[in-house]
């Protein structure tokens, strides 16, 4: 509680007097101060043990009465009990405006203490010692902001590693793994039901030049977004409000992503988030080369399969488009491209030729040649069915 100004012979002896009856009647100040904080608010007592809590309070206090009377040269023993102190509250959850409270009424207790003791035994010196009180009152300051500073800084290294332990929790639920508890556990540390509606959001970030950044989003009407990174694409376990799906969360995640990416259907619980990963992860692999889209796997089950399945998707490939591969790469291009639009326009050749820009009747002709090739028809169920899955097993899977 000591200032470092430069100070009179007259000071010192003022000071060093009084600091010596007040180091005396530092137990009583201790008892005194205690029963005014547990007035104050009874966290005191939830938050600190009693006997720690005298000890602590008669050891900053010693060292702030020695502060007072100390030499410019002295260490401050009083602002490294500071920091302890402040560090040891943050671990206790003590609130800083607390122990702030409590720094300002220790310096109250001493002032008149001081005050007391200086009449007592010089009134002539109580002008000197009121010259003195800025010179206090900063040493109080410079305690009270040295405990701040060591429980701001305690208390964000706790945050971090309370944050790094939920992190890892909601790794363990997206790996899938069954440990008892942890679904309990990332709940409480999420602050989310370990029961609910859930859905695993799967973005490939691409980070090249001329593409729009990619946004996280944190929280939108209806949602909660918890992202984990991969290393070549970002995972979201998202927390769906009763009243909204994945239309809804599909078109959030187009205003922040340009894809792509996969959405999971909805799972009942956090237990079940590693499946939701897994068909999230799957969903994206729906996504074909170039493509810049957020898609559901409950839209894409198809191509899921395929994607799913790659030693039978190639042998699909083969058997369905076997002598459509020995072709000119130009010419097999067109041939898919005018299947693939065919197919996209609901089997109507006439809008397959708009969009491919050309005659309806160039679309028949590419098809009936396709057919041949394949000696498939796109007139039998079956047979499109086959076409339709190689033709995903081809996009997706690079021939």
């Amino acid at each position: 509680m000591g200032g470092r100004r430069a100070r009179t012979e007259r000071e010192w002896s003022v000071l060093v007097s009084a600091a010596q009856v007040l180091l005396e009647r530092v137990p009583r100040l201790t008892d005194l101060l205690i029963e005014q904080l547990r007035a104050h608010s009874q966290q005191f007592d939830l938050a600190v043990p009693p006997d720690e809590h005298w000890h602590q309070i008669s050891e900053a206090m010693r060292y702030g009465i020695e502060a007072l009377a100390a030499t410019r040269s002295a260490p401050r023993r009083d602002l490294q009990y500071a920091a302890r102190l402040g560090r040891r509250r943050a671990e206790q959850g003590l609130p800083l405006d607390l122990v702030l409270y409590a720094y300002r009424h220790a310096g109250c207790l001493v002032w008149d203490e001081l005050l007391e003791i200086v009449s007592a035994k010089d009134p002539e010196a109580l002008p000197v010692l009121v010259h003195l009180a800025s010179t206090m009152w900063a040493g109080v300051d410079r305690q009270s902001s040295t405990a701040a500073e060591a429980y701001r800084s305690t208390e964000q290294g706790m945050q971090r590693r309370s944050d790094e332990r939920v992190q890892a929790l909601l790794d363990a639920l997206l790996e899938g793994r069954s440990t008892p508890g942890l679904a309990a556990s990332a709940a409480a540390g999420l602050d989310l039901p370990e029961q609910g509606r859930y859905a695993v959001v799967a973005v490939r970030v691409e980070r090249a030049a001329g593409r729009e950044p990619f946004r996280r989003v944190a929280a939108s009407e209806g949602f909660r977004f918890f992202w984990r990174m991969r290393t070549d694409y970002e995972i979201a376990v998202v927390a769906l409000e009763a009243g909204v799906g994945l239309t809804e969360l599909a078109e959030v995640l187009h205003r922040h992503c340009p894809g792509p990416g996969g959405i999971s259907p909805v799972v009942p619980g956090l237990a079940d988030l590693g499946l939701a990963r897994r068909l999230a992860e799957t969903a994206l692999r729906t996504c074909g080369p170039g493509a810049q889209r957020i898609v559901r796997l409950d839209e894409r089950l198809p191509a899921a399969l395929v994607v799913s399945q790659p030693e039978l998707a190639a042998r699909l490939i083969a058997d369905v488009f076997g002598p459509l591969l020995e072709l000119d790469p130009a010419d097999r291009a067109l041939l898919l491209e005018t299947l693939d639009a065919w197919l996209e326009c609901g089997g109507s050749a006439g809008r397959a030729a708009t969009r491919l820009y050309c005659h309806r009747n160039t679309v028949f002709n590419r098809l009936r040649r396709l057919e041949q090739l394949t000696s498939r028809s796109l007139g039998r169920p079956r047979d499109l069915i086959e076409m339709t899955l190689a033709l995903d097993a081809f996009r997706l899977t690079g021939g």
